[in-house]
């Protein structure tokens, strides 16, 4: 039989990009977004079937798993790709937006998650891959509120795949930088143009700005090649738990888990963080 994945944000970017990758590689696809009736390409493609799911709203949570497995008779693999980030000044960010990024991209996760466990009990097994990022081993400036929900995440993910391993659940975390396609950087300039301005940070934001833009000029990778990575995570046959997805974090990554605290933190003071 041909197995079936569900993935959730597959409007853009990574989502998207896996979606035609499962599809491409002979999968049955549950491609689920908040909006499916503006979706266009991924409603033609065999094996695919859009519908909406809204991490924040449990009910089309369970609605779309239903409509899942009523079509294609069982899920092999949960793909938690939902998420955006908040990009500002942590004191100028309003707390209904701070609940948005913890609901979104932590208890969103956990609901579709726990969703989908009966189903996987059932069938003795299954794979949930977990989007996580850079941003969940490392810290950025202006991305305090993101960075904190991804380490969540991680958090989460690791203690939840020593949980489910004896279920034979297999719990995965994909790690992606900054990638040259995706519209995420543009989603994180709208939401901080939302927030307000305090003249004592211009200084910091300025210097911020400027440290990101050399960032992004290192960005080499593609969604599709994320979407590679979570298609090979899934299809591997291991236990791994962790997967960098882009080359240009790992830099930093390696920083994070292969060297002294002193000696990360140093780095990452010298490299972005101005002083007073």
């Amino acid at each position: 039989m041909k197995k079936t994945v569900l993935i959730t944000g597959t409007s853009s970017g990574f989502g998207k990009a896996a979606v035609r990758h499962f599809a491409r590689e002979g999968w049955n696809v549950i491609a689920t977004m908040r909006r499916p009736g503006e979706e266009k390409e991924l409603s033609q493609m065999d094996g695919v079937l859009v519908t909406r799911l809204d991490v924040q709203d449990r009910a089309t949570i369970a609605a779309a798993v239903e409509a899942g497995i009523a079509r294609f008779g069982r899920i092999d693999a949960l793909v938690n790709n939902a998420g955006f980030g908040l990009f500002g000044l942590f004191e100028t960010t309003t707390p209904e937006k701070i609940d948005e990024q913890f609901e979104v991209n932590v208890f969103g996760v956990m609901d579709v998650t726990r969703s989908l466990l009966p189903h996987f009990r059932r069938n003795k097994g299954g794979i949930i891959l977990n989007i996580s990022s850079g941003a969940g081993v490392f810290t950025l400036l202006m991305l305090s509120l993101y960075c904190a929900s991804k380490f969540a995440l991680e958090g989460f993910s690791e203690a939840l795949s020593y949980e489910l391993a004896s279920q034979g659940i297999v719990v995965k975390i994909i790690e992606p930088g900054g990638v040259i396609s995706t519209n995420f950087g543009q989603r994180s300039g709208a939401e901080a143009a939302q927030n307000g301005a305090l003249a004592d940070y211009d200084a910091f934001v300025a210097h911020t700005l400027g440290a990101f833009a050399g960032l992004r000029a290192a960005r080499l990778a593609t969604e599709e090649s994320v979407a590679q990575v979570i298609y090979d995570a899934t299809t591997d046959g291991t236990r791994r738990l962790r997967y960098i997805a882009t080359e240009d974090i790992k830099p930093l990554v390696t920083a994070r888990r292969e060297t002294s605290e002193e000696n990360y933190i140093a780095l990452m003071r010298t490299r972005f963080a101005p002083e007073a």
